[in-house]
């Protein structure tokens, strides 16, 4: 049983350590955050050990291995940063799957991402290094999505869609097959895409256009 440490001890975490706590497969030895005011705390059994800089050290202690803990919102470079962090320190990267997130067997799935309660990534798919497929999310056949990602809580993407690195698809949008959304890309919550996505854009609406910037 591989001893695991957690970056972060916000919401996303704490469905992480659901997750884990119910597949009973690691032992987690404790939390890394940054917030001095949780620290010597414990979160649903897991204690808090103190900030990030804790973890060439505790390689001493038997910890083999991470979760980056922390979602992302438009934004998944802290994420990055944590994952090579993680695997700077000769550290494996821990893959999260709930007990009832469905995964074919004939996807394929890099390491260190994540599945939430009741997602479902069908055939044909190729999944990403630290990708987040958050709770009732859909991915369908032979979708491609880039390294961390976040696809967000009842997003539905339909096949063969491509998905750029570090984009992030909001909570409930609806991308139409065959669409490719750019690296950095962010789809607004509740948007409905039916074009493709440039790089670095940001859209929203149904259908979703490019978000227009104040001067």
């Amino acid at each position: 049983m591989q001893r695991c440490v957690i970056f972060g001890g916000g919401g996303h975490a704490r469905v992480l350590i659901d997750a884990l706590q119910l597949t009973k497969q690691v032992e987690l030895y404790g939390i890394l955050v940054p917030d001095e005011t949780l620290w010597g705390l414990d979160i649903f059994g897991v204690p808090v050990l103190g900030g990030d800089d804790l973890l060439p050290g505790l390689a001493n202690q038997g910890v083999d291995s991470f979760v980056v803990g922390l979602g992302s919102v438009g934004d998944s470079r802290i994420r990055q940063r944590l994952f090579h962090y993680g695997l700077d320190q000769g550290l494996d990267v821990l893959s999260v799957r709930h007990p009832t997130a469905i995964l074919s067997p004939h996807a394929r799935l890099g390491r260190g991402s994540q599945f939430l309660p009741g997602s479902i990534v069908n055939a044909g798919a190729v999944i990403g290094e630290n990708v987040i497929i958050n709770s009732g999310a859909i991915i369908e056949h032979d979708c491609q999505i880039g390294d961390h990602v976040h696809v967000a809580t009842g997003a539905h993407l339909s096949g063969t869609i491509q998905v750029g690195e570090g984009a992030h698809i909001g909570t409930g949008a609806v991308v139409r097959q065959g669409i490719k959304i750019g690296k950095n890309a962010i789809v607004g919550a509740g948007a409905v895409v039916v074009k493709d996505v440039l790089p670095d854009t940001c859209v929203v609406g149904v259908p979703a256009r490019p978000m227009q910037t104040s001067d």
